[in-house]
């Protein structure tokens, strides 16, 4: 069904100077697995080259409907979409669209186009403001067309003011969220991500190399299928915060195990999925130096350690009967060695669900591809993800869901 990976997008560019921005809308579009067709228009290409989008997306980029006339391309593009993305989408494609213009490309696809349609607005404060503007989108919005609010900030030369190319992240979610399954809508959903961090001295801490993207990744795929996210971010690096901008995610940062129990606690008050795929420490130091261990000469120091606690199992216990609890188990080994690990892992944590990885070696840990074997409470395999992790998000919520009805 629509939202799984490999979906045909178009990507229609139209001539503003915010094109450049579509550049990575189509990289995080291609990144998320699907086959993405860019469709300029001919001012479009002022701004961005025929190559640029050619070898970026991996397809023949015209704007003319001459082009593939054998293929009878501007019906074929049309009919074949899962689904339409114009950024940016400029005070004339608007005004085309709402008329039925159908003069190059872009514009007779819009017109063949049944798959859903996302348009990103940029222009001047006083083009998007103009009657005629407001009257176009509020005709398109009526025909059933997402239209999204642009972003208030800087536009081109000095002026401020609405009229500003949401950012692409933004863009990327909107869109993918019109396609995906709404199986989460009324939910509330909590996702822990990242890695937590014990201090040692003000200056170093016992940490581990989790990024946080898988984390951000299931946090934003929650949200695309309609529930409500709070993301509990463990020192998450930069290209998971970004991953996860959603306006049904809101991030609470955290750095230590206790502090991540304690953020638990609060959100899991009125949730319904709980989802640990932040790596926890299982231990800290006894005590914290006020200031910054020296070398002086009489060798390392010894490191006492304490437990923390164990966030899966509490929360498994005490809340089980009221919400769906979800673990991650990062293992090292072997395929077989990795599962019963994971299997000894369930029957002590006692979640209803845990997603077993093998990481180390370039695997699971960063931008790299993740693959994960989920496994229920006694231990049985209940399914497998793996792919982008992206894709391992979607596989996940899809054996997550059935277990909320």
């Amino acid at each position: 069904m629509p939202g799984a990976a490999g979906l045909r997008v178009l990507l229609g560019v139209t001539g503003g100077i915010a094109a450049y921005k579509a550049v990575f809308v189509l990289r995080a579009l291609r990144e998320a697995g699907h086959r993405v067709r860019v469709v300029p228009t001919e001012a479009a290409l002022e701004f961005v080259g025929r190559p640029t989008w050619e070898a970026l997306s991996g397809e023949p980029v015209t704007t003319s409907v001459f082009d593939g006339a054998t293929g009878v391309d501007h019906v074929a593009l049309g009919r074949s979409a899962d689904l339409v993305v114009v950024a940016p989408a400029t005070a004339d494609l608007l005004s085309r669209a709402a008329t039925g213009r159908a003069d190059d490309l872009l514009t007779t696809t819009l017109l063949t186009v049944t798959a859903p349609v996302l348009l990103a607005p940029a222009m001047h404060t006083e083009m998007w403001q103009h009657p005629a503007t407001v009257a176009n989108v509020a005709t398109l919005r009526a025909r059933g067309i997402t239209v999204l609010e642009p972003d208030s900030g800087r536009l081109t030369g000095s002026d401020t003011g609405p009229g500003r190319l949401p950012e692409p992240e933004a863009i990327t979610a909107a869109a993918l969220a019109l396609v995906a399954p709404q199986d989460l809508a009324g939910r509330t959903v909590v996702v822990s991500a990242g890695g937590t961090r014990e201090p040692l001295d003000p200056v170093r801490f016992l940490g581990n190399r989790s990024s946080g993207r898988q984390g951000a990744a299931i946090a934003l795929e929650a949200a695309r299928r309609g529930a409500r996210v709070t993301l509990l971010a463990a020192s998450v690096d930069e290209a998971a915060r970004r991953a996860a901008q959603h306006p049904a995610v809101d991030v609470v940062d955290v750095e230590t195990t206790r502090e991540l129990a304690d953020a638990v606690d609060t959100a899991t008050a009125e949730a319904d999925v709980l989802v640990m795929a932040a790596a926890v420490a299982d231990f800290r130091p006894a005590t914290t130096a006020a200031r910054k261990i020296k070398k002086d000469g009489s060798g390392p120091p010894a490191v006492e350690l304490v437990e923390n606690p164990d966030i899966l199992a509490t929360v498994a216990r005490r809340e089980r009967a009221r919400l769906v609890v979800v673990g991650f188990a990062a293992e090292t080994g072997d395929r077989d060695e990795v599962l019963e690990l994971g299997r000894a892992k369930a029957r002590r944590k006692g979640a209803d669900l845990l997603a077993v990885n093998a990481v180390g070696g370039g695997r699971g840990f960063g931008d790299v591809a993740n693959a994960v074997t989920v496994i229920d409470g006694a231990g049985e395999v209940v399914g497998e993800a793996a792919g982008t992790k992206d894709d391992v998000a979607r596989g996940l919520w899809d054996l997550v869901v059935p277990r909320l009805r």
